[in-house]
């Protein structure tokens, strides 16, 4: 007789390989722009090729859905660990910026398909009595790696200069791998999208549930600029302060570790009560804590509203994963999931640009003050259109 599917069960086989590839993501993220110095950009060249990583994911989206329900969620996975292995030994070696670019946006695609295909196994294998707090868990499991990677990153770089860092990412993501070759998948667990029949289309799935992704994918459009601009925001208005780079660093990092903590409470949140308890609160914490920022000229201030911003985004976690999940069908999941992910991930990419072009137009306070009522649509959205609480896997097509 199976055992009972539990999040403790789940850890070494589902939870572990997404902390050694967070920590992989993390050991790059603050080198990726000195690389491209080094390799003669400009600043603003330089800022292009991090945000190249997001380009790939939202590039990548569609045709991870597609991948994952033709292939599987571990064959997809395992694809996903050569892929990136392949864009971090070219980030490695090539000798222009533009090369670094283009890896960097093969980067993208590869977490792409990393995240798809291990939402689409939670959201298929875990009982929605506890399906945000796997969620959320998988979510925090990264985050944590993520906070993890750049200690590892700037300590292999005392050996290897730069490409320390991209040294970590390539043993992660062969750790990776290496765990899910060795581990079985958590056996016992429902797998309602293994039909054995031919799956509709991408196409098919994204025209059947265009109504939910023009209205709850809007909400997550707007969530993932929010989310996306709390990490633009932070340094930038430092800088506008004048506070130097370490102070600013660390400033980051307790806000990042205040979001951390707040993972599995969130979960544990959505599952008893419902996804508006926690959506709908944390885009107002978010939003109100951008609208603070403005009004903060010195070091205390600044820091709790960084703070503040860190439990905003923390009491989010996992909400994204969770409601595409909630509006998934069975059959065709992994398809639908890449589209609702596109509607985040597009927010995420088009954050930063919306903070810039304000910025130019009218200042870096204004743009700061359209990113909080940004933050406030969403919350906005979400009272609108999340849907009751679930109680049951739904049965629609």
């Amino acid at each position: 007789m199976d055992e009972p599917v539990s999040l403790w069960r789940m850890a070494p086989s589902v939870y572990l390989p997404a902390l050694l590839y967070g920590i992989g993501q993390g050991a790059i993220a603050p080198v990726v722009a000195i690389t491209a110095r080094e390799l003669g950009a400009s600043v603003a060249v330089a800022s292009l090729v991090v945000a190249a990583a997001g380009l790939g994911q939202v590039l990548g989206d569609i045709p991870a859905g597609a991948l994952t329900s033709r292939i599987g969620e571990r064959r997809a996975m395992l694809l996903a660990v050569g892929l990136v292995s392949c864009a971090l030994a070219a980030c490695l070696v090539v000798p222009t910026v533009w090369g670094l670019a283009l890896a960097i946006v093969v980067t993208g695609l590869a977490s792409s398909v990393w995240g798809l295909a291990r939402q689409a196994y939670l959201s298929d294998a875990i009982p929605i009595q506890l399906r945000a707090r796997a969620l959320s868990t998988l979510g925090g499991v990264a985050r944590i790696g993520t906070f993890i990677g750049p200690f590892l990153g700037a300590g292999a770089m005392r050996f290897l200069g730069t490409d320390g860092a991209y040294w970590v990412h390539l043993a992660a993501a062969g750790l990776a791998a290496m765990v899910l070759l060795g581990l079985p998948d958590v056996g016992g667990v429902r797998r309602t999208g293994r039909t054995g029949l031919a799956g509709p289309s991408t196409r098919e799935v994204i025209r059947d549930h265009l109504p939910v992704l023009r209205t709850l994918g809007m909400g997550a459009l707007l969530v993932g600029a929010i989310r996306a601009s709390r990490q633009v925001v932070i340094p930038l208005w430092a800088l506008h302060i004048g506070l130097d780079a370490e102070t600013t660093s660390l400033i980051f990092g307790l806000s990042g570790a205040v979001d951390m903590a707040l993972f599995y409470p969130a979960g544990s949140v959505m599952d008893r009560f419902g996804r508006k308890w926690v959506a709908i609160p944390s885009m107002t914490v978010l939003g109100l804590a951008h609208l603070l920022l403005p009004l903060t000229h010195s070091l205390m201030p600044f820091t709790a509203v960084a703070l503040l911003m860190g439990i905003g985004n923390g009491l989010g976690a996992g909400v994204i994963m969770t409601l595409g999940a909630d509006a998934s069908p069975p059959v065709g999941r992994a398809q639908f999931l890449g589209a609702f992910r596109l509607c985040a991930d597009t927010g995420v990419a088009a954050g930063p640009f919306l903070i810039a072009a304000v910025t130019g137009l009218s200042g870096l306070g204004p743009a700061v003050v359209v990113m909080g009522l940004t933050g406030w649509g969403a919350a906005a959205a979400m009272s609108r259109w999340i849907p009751p609480h679930p109680q049951h896997e739904p049965t629609h097509q």
